[in-house]
């Protein structure tokens, strides 16, 4: 469908035409006027919506869809929700600050995005507030409306989004344009892709002892470019504001994880740092239980952002991986809560009389049987919470092969300049996408 579609030409609208007509609450949330559905175009194809759980291969078929588009696409975006959801907040913010806070600047934003993008991919389709999902309910019909086809990944039905939400009911249209207007796919599968065994390096996560610091320095000088650019502090700036490196060398920045998590920073800090920086070191990753929740979500933010923009990983952690996020007795807690509850895995594991630390070595082979018990127990806050702390475990499994370290690395057995070129391409796009 997309190899004859012609998009057509984007009409931005005019400033006047975006002053409030009732009030402030009209400005932010839109009038009835502008609540009223916008036309679609007639040979606007259909989208796509393909959901799964961890590891099934969604982000693959997204990267492999966006690559593969017809010459006749033009202008094409694709990019983290996440990173998009920032991008959106951040123009609306200058739309506001330019022409006044009570204008409605999201139809302006929208067209300004669908002038960029005929075809729009998002990887991980979420929402979780009220004010992401007040604007996509609008934002999505007014993309639709300038022609941009839209493809995205999720880890859930269209109807199952913003699922008990704040106001939800505002968002329902949203969620029936999406059912109407993108073809819905499931790519559950039993296997978690990124975990099939590759070759391991055995390298990327050390735990804390005497020599961590000597393997830390080894990977910091092998990822780094310690003649040309010695260690030193470092700075990046996002949105004005300056982000801190302690020690920086070439493309590799090394971090202890209180001055890269412990402090406050989200999102839009570490997309900056992976547009300047194509490895990353953090030394001393703690345990993090119930009580650290906030630092749990930021380090699960930031593997995110790792693991979107291709970079390079080194740890010293703690414990193992697989306790990172859950202590030994939480897990146990959870185990007979959710058999309590009824589960037949938890129930099966206490009947077999498999201890703690049996569960935690299966958590990493079988997240599926795992995450649907752990979902029953009180230690997560949702749905939401719990897929992304299982898609974290399986992302840092697939940054721990070989395969991931060695990529982009130009070595002779894999290609040589010819793959570092061809990688550094990938890096390049990824920059592009996220601006």
């Amino acid at each position: 469908m997309l190899a004859n579609y012609n998009p057509p030409t984007v009409q931005e609208p005019t400033i006047e035409s975006l002053q409030p007509k009732k009030s402030f609450f009209a400005a932010i949330f839109g009038s009835q006027k502008m609540q009223s559905s916008l036309e679609l175009p007639s040979d606007l194809p259909k989208g796509l919506y393909m959901y799964g759980d961890v590891g099934s291969g969604k982000t693959m078929m997204m990267d492999l869809f966006y690559d593969t588009l017809p010459g006749n696409i033009k202008r094409a975006t694709r990019i983290h929700f996440h990173n998009f959801m920032q991008e959106v907040h951040r123009d609306l913010h200058k739309v506001k600050m330019q022409y006044g806070t009570d204008i409605d600047a999201i139809p302006f934003v929208a067209a300004h995005i669908a002038k960029r993008s005929s075809v729009l991919c998002f990887d991980e389709f979420q929402c979780t507030d009220v004010a992401d999902a007040m604007i996509l309910r609008r934002l999505v019909e007014s993309l639709m409306h300038h022609g941009t086809v839209i493809v995205t990944t999720s880890n859930r039905h269209p109807t199952e989004l913003y699922k008990n939400g704040v106001q939800r009911e505002s968002f329902v249209p949203c969620i029936n344009l999406l059912q109407r207007q993108l073809r819905v796919l499931n790519l559950d599968s039993p296997t978690d892709y990124r975990k099939i065994p590759r070759p391991p390096s055995g390298v990327y996560h050390f735990p804390l002892n005497k020599a961590a610091s000597t393997h830390i320095s080894h990977w910091f000088k092998y990822l780094g470019d310690f003649e040309k650019d010695p260690p030193h502090p470092a700075e990046c700036h996002v949105w004005g504001r300056p982000i801190q490196v302690p020690q920086a060398s070439g493309k590799a920045a090394h971090f202890d994880f209180d001055e890269l998590i412990g402090r406050a920073t989200g999102a839009a800090d570490y997309i900056e740092l992976m547009r300047n920086y194509d490895a990353f070191i953090v030394s001393n990753v703690p345990q993090m239980d119930h009580r650290s929740r906030d630092r749990a979500r930021r380090f699960i933010t930031f593997i995110d952002a790792v693991y979107e923009s291709h970079a390079k990983l080194v740890l010293t952690t703690a414990v193992p991986l697989t306790e990172l996020f859950l202590s030994r007795e939480e897990v146990d807690a959870a185990i007979k809560q959710a058999a309590k509850k009824g589960d037949a895995n938890a129930k099966a594991a206490l009947n077999d009389g498999s201890d703690v630390d049996d569960v935690m070595r299966q958590m990493m082979d079988d997240l599926g049987m795992n995450m649907n018990m752990l979902k029953k127990s009180n230690f997560f806050s949702g749905d939401e919470e719990a897929f992304a702390f299982a898609r974290a475990l399986s992302r840092l499994s697939e940054m721990g092969s070989q395969m991931w370290v060695e990529r982009g690395m130009g070595l002779e057995h894999k290609g040589g300049k010819q793959e570092k070129d061809n990688f550094a391409k990938v890096r390049s796009r990824w920059k592009e996408d996220s601006m």
